[in-house]
């Protein structure tokens, strides 16, 4: 896949590697049982990632019905099993790190992970929760992490009201918790500013989608 990134001019690490959690992570409490966990520039050297992740690593583009006709999902998509090996190690490592931070308060193993690649300012993903499965009714978490050009992830309570804005990018962190995804939405605009490629990881536990 040939997409021109640039790369980060304060992320000059040369290899990637992993930063602490502990007495690093902001938490947010957003209100309604939901809070927001962010730490920007979690994984340094974040570019040596990305350029694995625009590879052949099988990115697929999905359609879905709109209205009375069938439409191109505005990003391409590739979905990791528990059991499937990760295409760059450090983000198994990114994954054994979360567990070992979030584990004790979420009762359970990130497992899955999902991974979204916005080419460029035209993908998107609409306003939603990740409500499939049993985020629908339990409390959950979502952690994401971002490789590329910085996009905002906005999210805003349901039904409407003031919306926050956490941008993301070369190797951020940010983890949705408790109600956040039956409470909250979030969101990925479009923009017109030239922006290159971004992956969004978003590692799940078993049962959340």
């Amino acid at each position: 896949m040939e997409l021109a990134h640039q790369p980060s001019m304060w992320d000059l690490a040369e290899e990637a590697t992993l930063g602490p959690l502990t007495g690093a992570v902001t938490r947010h409490e957003l209100g309604r049982g939901a809070w927001v966990d962010h730490l920007p520039g979690w994984i340094s050297g974040s570019d040596e990632i990305l350029e694995v992740l625009l590879g052949d690593i099988g990115w697929r583009e999905d359609r879905r019905q709109m209205y009375e006709r069938e439409v191109a999902v505005p990003r391409l998509l590739r979905w990791y099993g528990g059991d499937e090996t990760l295409p760059h190690p450090l983000l198994a490592e990114a994954r054994e790190a979360l567990n070992a931070y979030y584990g004790p308060e979420l009762g359970e193993r990130f497992v899955s992970a999902g991974m979204c690649l916005y080419r460029d300012g035209r993908d998107s993903v609409a306003w939603h929760g990740d409500r499939i499965g049993r985020g629908r009714s339990a409390d959950t978490m979502v952690a994401i992490v971002s490789f590329g050009s910085p996009r905002p992830l906005m999210l805003r309570p349901v039904g409407g009201g003031h919306s926050l804005k956490f941008p993301l990018g070369h190797g951020d962190l940010v983890v949705m918790g408790g109600s956040c995804q039956r409470t909250w939405e979030h969101c990925i605009p479009k923009t017109a500013k030239p922006v290159g490629p971004r992956v969004s990881v978003q590692f799940r536990p078993r049962g959340v989608a």
